[in-house]
């Protein structure tokens, strides 16, 4: 993504760096059932954290947010590294609102993030950890991601279960 805003006028889909004000939006995600319960946040409390820390990044121009018809959609961050010698890697967060999945925006989001990763910011590894039941990791593997390993013991549930964790990355070229 350029420094200008990108947008698609035949979908109404455009593509700006996240701000402060996105968090509202985030939250509200977060916040959904259907959404939250693929993100490691207890309580509303703990949203809040996520959000301030997700949204912060913004600050740098590592953060681009999804607009359908002027309406905020799915943000997606790239977790910069502070040192030198970590630099050419970081990780990443993203998130679509649940009226807005399934049409596309993930896939574009992700896309934009990976041509900001490598055109800005000189990232050759970008990886990610997702729920291993989520759905999401076929859009991962669509995209290049592979898996490189599991934590069977990440999450434990309120009924004493655990849900395992998949790393993935991708070779940026």
């Amino acid at each position: 993504m350029s420094e200008e805003e990108k947008d698609d006028t035949e979908t109404g889909l455009e593509f700006r760096y996240t701000e402060v004000l996105d968090g509202k939006h985030l939250k509200e995600w977060l916040m959904d059932p259907s959404i939250k319960r693929w993100f490691p946040m207890a309580d509303e409390v703990e949203i809040d954290d996520a959000v301030h820390r997700w949204v912060g990044f913004c600050r740098y121009k590592c953060s681009l947010t999804a607009v359908k018809d002027d309406v905020p959609c799915g943000v997606a961050t790239l977790y910069l590294q502070p040192y030198k010698k970590l630099a050419h890697q970081c990780e990443f967060g993203i998130i679509i609102g649940s009226s807005y999945r399934n049409q596309g925006i993930g896939s574009e989001l992700m896309n934009q993030l990976i041509h900001l990763a490598k055109e800005r910011f000189g990232i050759t590894l970008l990886h990610l950890q997702v729920y291993a039941e989520n759905p999401a990791t076929r859009l991962y593997e669509r995209l290049g991601f592979k898996e490189f390993g599991r934590q069977k013991l990440w999450i434990k549930e309120d009924d004493g279960s655990f849900t395992a964790r998949i790393f993935m990355e991708k070779v940026l070229d």
